[in-house]
C-alpha cells in the first residue's frame, strides 16, 4: 500500500541511534541558534540542479517539453495574487518574473551559484507549496502525460521543492527525498494536483484505459489532521492524486483524464454496490460498512473502501464515495483494483 513516508522515521532513528558512537565525556558549550532559513525559500543550487536534470532527462522522458516553476497555496486563505521572487546572495539579488498563473524560470547565474543564494518569495513561512512544471506540446486541453509526469517528479525532488517542515528530521532528507527512489518505486509517494477537486483519474494508452483506484486521490486517505501541516497538500487534498510513475507497462505517453467533483458522473460509469445520489451516511455505511473517511475544508467528504470481492464481481474492486456538505451522496464509483508492478 502507498505509505505515509514519516511512517519509517521511528525505525530510522533507532537504527541510526544504534550507530552514532558513545558521546564523548565532555563538557558541551551552550549553543544559541538566532535564526533559521524561512522553508518557504528555495535553494538556488537545488533548482539550479533540477534544471539540469530536466536537461539530461528530457530527450527520454518528454521530447520537446518545456520546464517551469509554479507556486501553489498551501494554508488557507493565502493570497497568491502579487506575489514577487527574488534571487538573493550576499552580493547579488535578482528579480524573478512571476507569470499570472504563478509559474516562472530562472536564469542562471554565476554570482547566484557562488554565494549558495535563496529564492525567496514575499509570502510567510509554509504558505505555499512549490512544483516542476513540465508540459509536451499537442497534449490536450485539460490532460496530463504521464512521461511530463514523470519528468516533474524527478526534477522536483532534485530541486528540493517538497517542503518538510519537520526540522528534527532534516537530516533524514537524503534517505526520504532520492529522486530516483521517490520517483520509481510505489512507496515514492510524490503528490500532483489538478485545476480543481478530483474525483477520478483516468490513464489512456491508446485502446488501453484504466481508472486509478481511490487509493491514488486525496494522499491515499493517510493524512490525519495533525499530519496535514506537514503535507505539500494541506490546503490541496481535494485536488491531489499519485501517478503509477513506476510503472512501465504505462508508457510515457500516456494520457491522464480528469473527471472533477462538480462534474455529472459519465454514462455507464460503475457505481458502489447499492450506493446511489441522496442517501446518507449511516445508509452507506449499513451498505459498505466504514470506510477511509476524508474530510475536505469545504465541508464535502470522500470514503475509501480498500478492495474487496463479491460473488456479483469477477474481481476485486475498490468503491469512492463523495457526500457533499449536507452528507448526502453526490456519486459514487467502482474501480477495478490496480496492477502495482
Amino acid at each position: 500500500m502507498l505509505r505515509h513516508p514519516f511512517a519509517i522515521l521511528p525505525m530510522l532513528l533507532a537504527l541510526a541511534g544504534s550507530s552514532l558512537p558513545a558521546p564523548a565525556q565532555e563538557p558541551v558549550p551552550n549553543v544559541v541558534v538566532t535564526a533559521t532559513r524561512d522553508p518557504v525559500d528555495k535553494s538556488y543550487r537545488k533548482m539550479v540542479r533540477g534544471m539540469e536534470r530536466f536537461a539530461r532527462q528530457q530527450a527520454a522522458l518528454a521530447p520537446g517539453a518545456k520546464l517551469r516553476f509554479r507556486l501553489l497555496p498551501r494554508l488557507p486563505g493565502t493570497r497568491m495574487e502579487g506575489i514577487a521572487l527574488k534571487v538573493v546572495g550576499d552580493t547579488v539579488t535578482l528579480p524573478v518574473d512571476v507569470a499570472p498563473d504563478n509559474s516562472f524560470t530562472l536564469a542562471r547565474d554565476e554570482r547566484a551559484w557562488r554565494e549558495d543564494a535563496a529564492l525567496v518569495a514575499n509570502r510567510r513561512t509554509t504558505s505555499m507549496t512549490w512544483r516542476a512544471d513540465v508540459r509536451s506540446p499537442g497534449v490536450p486541453d485539460g490532460m496530463r502525460r504521464l512521461g511530463d509526469l514523470r519528468l516533474e517528479c524527478l526534477v522536483g525532488m532534485e530541486a528540493g521543492l517538497v517542503s518538510n517542515n519537520a526540522h528534527l528530521f532534516n537530516w533524514l532528507s537524503d534517505l526520504l527525498t532520492d529522486p530516483d527512489k521517490v520517483c520509481g518505486t510505489p512507496d515514492g509517494n510524490y503528490l500532483f494536483f489538478t485545476e480543481r477537486p478530483v474525483f477520478a483519474v483516468t490513464l489512456h494508452a491508446g485502446a488501453r484505459s484504466a481508472q486509478l483506484p481511490p487509493r491514488f486521490l486525496y494522499a491515499g486517505g493517510s493524512q490525519a489532521p495533525a499530519d496535514l501541516p506537514y503535507c505539500d497538500c494541506q490546503v490541496l487534498l481535494d485536488r491531489s492524486y499519485y501517478a503509477p510513475l513506476w510503472q512501465r507497462d504505462w508508457p510515457d505517453d500516456t494520457l491522464l483524464s480528469f473527471e472533477y467533483m462538480d462534474e455529472p458522473a459519465p454514462p455507464n460509469a460503475p457505481s458502489a454496490p447499492g450506493i446511489v445520489p441522496g442517501l446518507d451516511r449511516a445508509q452507506v455505511r449499513a451498505a459498505l460498512g466504514a470506510g477511509t473517511e476524508v474530510a475536505f475544508g469545504s465541508g464535502v467528504q470522500a470514503w475509501l473502501y480498500p478492495p474487496v470481492q463479491r460473488k456479483t464481481e469477477p474481481e476485486q474492486m475498490q468503491y469512492l464515495v463523495l457526500f457533499g456538505a449536507d452528507g448526502k451522496v453526490l456519486k459514487s464509483r467502482a474501480v477495478l483494483a490496480f496492477k502495482r508492478d
